[in-house]
């Protein structure tokens, strides 16, 4: 049984979202033994960065030119949706309620959509802005209506910073990649990212503090490096690179809108992991993010040359 490119790539990138949604649930072990959110988010990404590095050398034999070619969407990747993305929700959330960055953060697919619209001046299709209001809803629900309570303007602005960041995220992960590798686009992009941090970190600008003691997961003390190692290659090797494979299929804005299954994993994970409960809102709120996605079309042969481009499709990122 074969399977279309769109199929293969909604597979992945429903793949992605599952495994992006492990993080916060393996992470927070390590929050509450005392490691800051930018000591946690380095280390995530420079670990995964590590791991695939193995794979991206092989993925480069005989095509390094590729390398140079993508230079700025490698910097895109490292620079913007790792390294900005991740301190301005860490950030965000020092001001702010997890559930209220979280929510901000993911309306990272309205931006796509409201952007070729402005850039276009051609309305989205109504499938789109039905599925756009079925997924919002949905996210809302998911995320808790608390999220909605009037909050810190900083905090909002930084946490739509954050939004800004993931959108890129979906832009930069659908366009050519002139031949580089998935798997050396989300590498390149996680050590980049994490040598940014890392040098941001050394700076003083963010707090950077990290405990080895034993963490409580799942009910029972385990090294700190257990929840870490689960975060570095399930929540940000494989989840990055089936990120970018999808993207690269579906195009960025289905793929964003499959992104919010993230929030929905996450909060299933939460439940096994850490004991935090699903509500019948959640429930009903998850419902709604899928049917959001099944509205919206994927844009028609994603990531081609600019002469097969749509005016349903985005336009180059700046």
């Amino acid at each position: 049984m074969k399977f279309s490119p769109q199929s293969a790539g909604l597979a992945v990138a429903v793949t992605s979202a599952a495994t992006f949604g492990t993080s916060g649930a393996f992470i927070k072990p390590l929050l509450e033994a005392g490691w800051s959110p930018a000591a946690a988010v380095t280390a995530r990404a420079t670990t995964a960065g590590l791991l695939l590095l193995p794979f991206v050398l092989i993925s480069l034999r005989g095509r390094w030119h590729t390398v140079w070619l993508a230079r700025w969407q490698l910097l895109g990747m490292g620079l913007v949706a790792v390294a900005f993305t991740q301190l301005a929700y860490y950030a965000a959330i020092r001001r702010i309620p997890v559930s209220t960055a979280l929510l901000v953060e993911y309306l990272a697919p309205l931006l796509l959509v409201l952007w070729v619209w402005v850039t276009t001046w051609r309305r989205p299709k109504r499938a789109v802005l039905f599925g756009s209001l079925l997924a919002i809803g949905g996210l809302v629900l998911v995320i808790g209506p608390g999220a909605l309570q009037a909050v810190d303007p900083l905090g909002l602005t930084i946490a739509f910073g954050a939004a800004i960041g993931c959108a890129i995220y979906f832009v930069v992960a659908a366009r050519p990649s002139n031949g580089l590798p998935p798997v050396a686009l989300a590498g390149g992009g996680l050590l980049i990212g994490g040598v940014v941090l890392g040098l941001i970190g050394a700076t003083g600008l963010v707090p950077m503090t990290a405990t080895y003691d034993d963490v409580d997961l799942l009910g029972s003390p385990v090294p700190w490096w257990v929840p870490l190692a689960v975060v570095a290659v399930v929540g940000t090797a494989i989840a990055y690179t089936t990120g970018i494979f999808g993207s690269s299929r579906l195009g960025s804005r289905l793929a964003s809108f499959v992104g919010l299954l993230e929030v929905v994993f996450a909060s299933i994970f939460a439940w096994v992991v850490v004991g935090e409960r699903l509500s019948a809102l959640q429930l009903v709120g998850g419902a709604l993010i899928l049917a959001g996605i099944a509205c919206v079309p994927a844009e028609t042969k994603p990531a081609t040359s600019p002469a097969e481009e749509t005016t349903d499709r985005e336009p180059a990122p700046v």
